[in-house]
């Protein structure tokens, strides 16, 4: 096979190739729509790189207009779905100037003012330019994590190799007066090879980006309980612990509170189950509010939660406990009108270097105290020497 032909032929099968298995994961993964714009985008730089080669019989000006159209949206695609993944604005006017820009100079100089030369110059310029508008939406997010940086670094890459290797072999080349011998010049094989290569690199670390996306969700699954959208009892434990060696290693103080509904199985039995379901909805969602992005919220048993409250010494996190009992108790649920529901907590404050362990368990035995003296109480369990974590809860109110 002439070689020529074979280099041609490069950039399309791994275009092809990597838009099918775009397509492939976003068949998996519908609710990443920035998969389906990368499978489109591949795939219409496949006949954008067949077409600079082959002429269809419309002929050769319409040919390379059509392949230059397949560019544009190619990029157009690609561009959004990497800034749409990161969390951007994607900037739709910048998009449509750059390109825009590029398609309108190359058919000023396909079909005014025919110039080869110009249409390559104004064709990779406005590439170029496109590429470098997504390193700066991607520069405020580029220490976020490494897939970030790397496409980061690779944009301004492909927008130098569009801009600064273009104008370098050009002006090393001469101008280009026809289409003869252009596809085996020094511009058209650094071209082909420098997009094949960087085609390769944006497409891996956009798979690793998919694949990083799949393992948070599905982390956040084994750590989120189903019912009511808090931490599970593993999530709040590991969650818990980096809560505490923060605090440990900054020296501030750590507040564990327990807290039980009251007379749940009795609710389940009278009103169903449906409706012990939207008792836990509503107390979780009370509690991850009033807990914050600060602190650790979860349901660790049936009806049982725990929230970790760094920065909270035994009293603050007393009236934080008090505060969620009496507006608790105080309100109604959605769905359930006419049902009242209280809660009982018991409330322990680290000692030391406490592990989590021994705080619920001095928590726990405050909450048994709430249980047994009446409910809808809080308990509090005084601090003790590192060596004796048990505890005498004492009655508030």
């Amino acid at each position: 096979m002439d070689t020529g032909l074979l280099i041609a032929l490069l950039n399309p099968t791994i275009a092809l190739a990597l838009g099918a298995a775009f397509a492939v994961l976003w068949s998996y993964q519908r609710h990443r729509p920035y998969l389906a714009a990368l499978a489109v985008s591949y795939c219409l730089s496949a006949p954008g790189f067949l077409f600079q080669y082959f002429t269809l019989p419309v002929g050769v000006a319409m040919t390379k207009l059509i392949s230059n159209i397949c560019f544009a949206i190619a990029a157009c695609c690609l561009s959004s779905a990497i800034v749409a993944r990161y969390g951007r604005r994607v900037p739709y006017i910048g998009i449509a100037v750059m390109v825009g820009g590029g398609l309108a100079a190359f058919c000023w100089f396909m079909f005014v003012q025919p110039d080869l030369t110009w249409r390559v110059l104004a064709t990779n310029f406005g590439f170029g330019g496109l590429s470098l508008l997504v390193a700066a939406e991607l520069r405020p997010v580029r220490n976020n994590g490494p897939t970030e940086k790397i496409l980061f670094v690779l944009s301004l890459l492909s927008g130098l190799n569009f801009t600064a290797r273009t104008l370098i072999v050009v002006i090393a080349h001469g101008p280009f007066p026809s289409y003869d011998g252009f596809y085996g010049s020094s511009y058209w094989t650094t071209a082909l090879l420098s997009h094949a290569l960087l085609s390769l690199l944006i497409a891996l670390c956009l798979f690793s980006a998919a694949a990083l996306d799949v393992m948070k969700t599905l982390k956040a699954e084994t750590h989120t309980d189903p019912l009511s959208g808090i931490l599970n009892r593993r999530g709040f434990e590991e969650r818990a612990a980096r809560l505490l060696e923060q605090c440990d290693k900054a020296g501030f103080p750590v507040a564990l509170v327990l807290a039980d509904l009251d007379h749940f199985k009795a609710l389940n039995d009278q009103h169903g189950h449906e409706a012990g379901d939207r008792v836990i909805v509503d107390f979780a969602a009370k509690l991850r509010a009033a807990t914050g992005a600060r602190g650790a919220a979860g349901r660790i048993g049936g009806e049982e939660f725990a929230v970790l409250l760094p920065l909270t010494d035994l009293a603050a996190a007393r009236l934080f406990a008090e505060a969620i009992r009496t507006f608790y108790s105080a309100g109604t649920i959605v769905g359930l009108p006419g049902v009242k529901v209280t809660a009982s907590f018991g409330v322990a404050a680290r000692t030391g270097k406490e592990g989590l362990p021994p705080m619920m368990r001095r928590a726990d035995e405050a909450l048994y105290k709430a249980k047994k003296n009446g409910r809808d109480s809080v308990r509090l369990s005084y601090e003790r020497p590192e060596t004796a974590f048990t505890a005498e809860p004492l009655a508030v109110g």
